[in-house]
């Protein structure tokens, strides 16, 4: 199969994926006497999160007395959007999400650091010489979609060199972002470290990236409630994270057991050399040197204000944010 080929296939599956979901009440009492919890994805059900995928196989959440659903979306704002429209319990979500809706008023609370690293980078060919962020200025930039980290993260590294939105042309290539890169319809596209791997594999050579650690090396996802559901059922988030803090440990400790299982539990699981590389990659982005401390998922408020005022110093929020307010900053839930 050529690599268009390939990239079309994706594309469809992901869209099976998309519309084959059903929809359910959120948290509602399940007839195996479970509790259901629905978490609403910034993604299609793809490698990277196989630890989620992985239900069936492994009843991380089933020992807990939670039966887990799964909403997939297009960016972290999708991912805010359903939970606040009440389809979803959790949203896996980017802080800049969570920012923009905190500065529209909405009443939110982060309770878990799912990736403390900063996973999104800007990747060009190294004919178009891009080699700083300055050097963006002009040109056409694809992201995932508007509501995404991709797109948040790009106007960082635009920040930096003291460039706006309005100095590019964005332009939205859905989670297959690399193949208009490698075709020549956008100069460079802002992605993660996963999915330049997968170019890579695919074909994508003499490139330039740009990686946004470097630059403001904040939390790339993590999960978040509305704040009346985090006062009143904070035995069940426990359990919640309970259960993903253990998928996560076995997706740590047991790689290849995660990519084996991923080729037919992942959209986009069809190599398992490919899925070790990737699930490798996201279990880096997992620990940093807070969770060595304190465990997996444990939200360092500093760090998050720092990100909050970096994002009203981009203009991406309007007011001041105390983060302090709107995280689980004593770790509650996961003790």
């Amino acid at each position: 199969m050529n690599r268009i080929s390939f990239f079309r296939t994706l594309a469809a599956t992901a869209l099976l994926g998309w519309f084959g979901s059903a929809l359910s009440p959120a948290m509602a009492q399940t007839s195996t006497g479970l509790t259901k919890v629905t978490v609403a994805g910034w993604s299609k059900p793809i490698t990277e999160i196989t630890n989620l995928l992985v239900e069936e196989d492994k009843g991380f959440f089933r020992a807990n007395g939670i039966e887990l659903a799964y909403i997939p979306g297009a960016g972290g704002g999708d991912a805010i959007r359903n939970l606040l429209s009440g389809q979803a319990d959790v949203a896996f979500t980017d802080p800049g999400a969570f920012f923009s809706a905190l500065d529209k008023g909405e009443k939110l609370r982060a309770i878990y650091d799912i990736y403390p690293q900063n996973v999104f980078n800007v990747v060009s060919l190294k004919s178009q010489n891009i080699s700083k962020p300055i050097d963006l200025k002009g040109k056409r930039i694809g992201v995932y979609s508007l509501a995404s980290g991709t797109r948040q993260n790009l106007l960082v590294l635009l920040h930096q060199a003291g460039l706006n939105e309005s100095d590019v042309t964005i332009v939205v290539t859905g989670l297959l972002n690399f193949l208009p890169l490698m075709q020549g319809q956008v100069d460079a596209t802002a992605a993660t470290d996963t999915g330049l791997l997968v170019a890579r594999q695919n074909g994508l050579n003499d490139f330039n990236v740009l990686e946004v650690k470097n630059f403001l090396n904040i939390s790339s996802d993590i999960f978040v409630v509305k704040e009346d559901a985090f006062q009143q059922k904070k035995p069940l988030f426990k359990r919640f994270l309970a259960s993903y803090r253990d998928s996560a440990n076995w997706m740590i400790k047991s790689p290849q057991e995660a990519a084996t299982l991923a080729v037919k539990r992942a959209i986009d699981g069809q190599n398992p050399a490919t899925n070790l590389e990737i699930i490798k990659l996201r279990n880096l982005a997992s620990v940093s040197a807070a969770t060595q401390k304190q465990g997996l998922g444990v939200l360092d408020a500093d760090a998050f204000q720092k990100a909050a005022h970096a994002y009203k110093s981009l203009g991406m929020v309007q007011r001041d944010i105390s983060v302090v307010d709107v995280l689980d900053k004593d770790a509650a839930l996961l003790k």
